[in-house]
């Protein structure tokens, strides 16, 4: 189960050109959520953007307050040394992820942060690809590769615990 102070938000490459291959933006809609449940809570958020030069920059839409954005050429996030050091940076243990696209870029850093000794919580309605078969082949890879596959209320609601927590309500509104 996540532990709200163990754990990190990692988003891959919601970019201006990758969103706007996908028929829809749900993927994007749920990152933003976590990335504001992020923020409300004080959980660190690593942004990655692949070769923005040719994808473009991360949304627009996003809120990027207190978020790391980071650059990257390798589909794998880990082959980052700025990534990896971000990542060391928080100390947390608890990697939540989704991204664009699962089978390529998602899948890619998550086996690499399960073999680096992370627990990873793939963020499955905040993941996102092209086409209904790769995404659903990457999501399969990632749990065979001890990933647990989860989805956004789950995420949010492990997080808070109880409906005691100071920052309930404006998680909950996230929701509603």
């Amino acid at each position: 189960m996540l532990n709200i102070d163990n754990c990190v938000l990692v988003a891959i490459d919601f970019q201006e050109k990758l969103v706007g291959m996908l028929q829809k933006d749900d993927a994007a809609v749920k990152m933003d959520k976590l990335l504001t449940a992020a923020h409300i809570l004080n959980i660190p958020a690593i942004i990655t953007e692949q070769y923005p030069q040719g994808l473009g920059k991360t949304i627009a839409s996003f809120n990027l307050e207190g978020v790391t954005v980071l650059e990257k050429t390798a589909f794998s996030a880990m082959q980052g040394e700025d990534f990896r050091n971000a990542l060391e940076q928080t100390g947390k243990k608890q990697v939540i992820i989704g991204g664009i696209e699962t089978h390529i870029c998602v899948h890619q850093t998550v086996s690499e942060l399960i073999d680096a000794g992370y627990e990873v919580y793939v963020v499955k309605d905040a993941c996102a690809s092209r086409n209904t078969y790769e995404f659903k082949q990457g999501i399969e890879a990632m749990k065979q590769n001890g990933a647990k596959i989860t989805c956004l209320e789950i995420v949010l609601f492990e997080l808070l615990r109880t409906s005691k927590h100071p920052n309930f309500k404006p998680v909950q509104t996230l929701i509603k």
